[in-house]
């Protein structure tokens, strides 16, 4: 994810993977390469999305009792 909204996934368009740059939601473009992708977005400014399952220790606790 980076600033403005601008998100990047792996897809697949005509049967080649491409890396699909996304903002706010809404397909700008497909990408073939990451040089092509330098167009569109910095890299730099990206950073990775992680969900983080926050309160797994205590179901699992709950689940033992």
């Amino acid at each position: 994810m980076g600033p403005d909204g601008y998100e990047i996934t792996a897809a697949t368009n005509g049967g080649r993977q491409v890396l699909r740059l996304r903002r706010y939601g809404e397909v700008v473009a497909d990408c073939f390469s990451v040089e092509e992708l330098r167009r569109f977005v910095d890299l730099a400014d990206l950073c990775e999305v992680v969900t983080l399952p926050f309160g797994m220790a205590r179901r699992r606790q709950e689940a033992v009792r």
